[in-house]
């Protein structure tokens, strides 16, 4: 059996464990899978946990106990062995990915966040880095201000591009359990290489054509952003309603250094833990500049077709960008709350 398969047969097993569990027995099941030392490098305001019993505690028990009809739906998954990492004894690790919506109605907080009625989709995302065979760390993230917006307690302001279009690759089963042709992930990883750190950190802080992003997106390009930003859905709305306010207020940013970088098939990864560096120097979603050096934290899936990425997911750690920045997110999320004055 291939590492892949290996690889992802456990995570599909971590997984199933973990959603069948209740909030009473979750933490038995993360321990059943995962080592003492496991590393789980979560959004803001979770942060770092380290061991099952920190991820028990911090995240999975409150957010089961929050919500208890809580089901996962996985719409892209993947595996790979890395092209990069910061850290150089790991970057030729094996690493699995997955993302998805979580369901469920909110019968209770989750830090911080108020109960609610409404049914909810909250975008989820995982990579799981192996290290000799082993679930070692994982890089996840929860797209918490569409959660935020979801309630009606939204935090900035409307997104420029459509709210709540999160879907699943178009035309294109997402979840590769079979192994794929290694000349097409060959081909998907060098595309990707090309639009992160050639594209993307070519930008002259002037012309947007000056990263010849039309080389890596197609016209009728689907981008789903995060929360706060929204979706796009052509490369003209990407670059209009997008790329250009970014780079009016992060114009010197750079990929420096991610934690993951892999293909498999059509399907592209990357993650990173302040795997992008910036300075906050124009106005951002009604923000003015603050003048701080920012670490920003992202994952990203890319769907490639022929030449061409077709769609992106996009997931930002907003809450930690605009930490950064001198805003706090969850405390706006609160006093909206508090404001409106609608009961959990």
């Amino acid at each position: 059996m291939s590492p892949d398969s290996s690889n992802k047969q456990q995570v599909l097993a971590y997984w199933a464990a973990i959603d069948a569990a209740s909030a009473d027995a979750v933490e038995a099941a993360a321990k059943a899978y995962l080592f003492p030392q496991f590393c789980v490098k979560g959004p803001e305001p979770l942060g770092i946990l380290v061991g099952p019993d920190a991820l028990a505690e911090r995240l999975l028990v409150p957010l089961k106990s929050a919500i208890p009809d809580l089901k996962r739906q996985t719409h892209l998954f993947m595996g790979g062995q890395s092209s990069d990492h910061v850290d150089t004894d790991a970057k030729d690790a094996y690493w699995v990915a997955g993302m998805g919506y979580f369901t469920g109605t909110a019968i209770g907080d989750f830090v911080g966040i108020p109960a609610s009625t409404r049914p909810l989709r909250i975008r989820w995302t995982e990579f799981i880095r192996f290290s000799k065979g082993v679930m070692f760390e994982s890089q996840m993230m929860i797209d918490f201000v569409d959660w935020f917006d979801q309630l009606g307690l939204p935090v900035l302001p409307k997104s420029r591009g459509a709210e709540h279009v999160f879907p699943a690759a178009t035309g294109f089963d997402g979840v590769l359990l079979d192994p794929q042709d290694q000349q097409e992930s060959a081909r998907t990883l060098k595309l990707g290489n090309g639009l992160l750190y050639g594209g993307l950190n070519s930008f002259d802080q002037t012309e947007l054509a000056s990263m010849s992003m039309a080389d890596y997106f197609h016209p009728n390009l689907k981008w789903y952003g995060p929360g706060g930003i929204g979706a796009c859905l052509s490369f003209d709305e990407f670059e209009q309603l997008h790329q250009q306010p970014w780079l009016v207020a992060f114009p010197d940013r750079k990929v420096v250094g991610l934690e993951s970088l892999f293909a498999e098939g059509r399907l592209l990864a990357a993650s990173g833990v302040a795997g992008v560096e910036a300075t906050h120097t124009g106005t951002y979603l009604g923000e003015p500049a603050s003048g701080a050096s920012l670490k920003i934290s992202g994952i990203d899936f890319w769907l490639r077709d022929g030449d061409q990425f077709t769609e992106n997911w996009v997931f930002v750690d907003m809450i930690d960008l605009f930490k950064q920045m001198g805003i706090d997110l969850f405390a706006r999320m609160i006093t909206r709350h508090q404001q409106a004055g609608w009961v959990s």
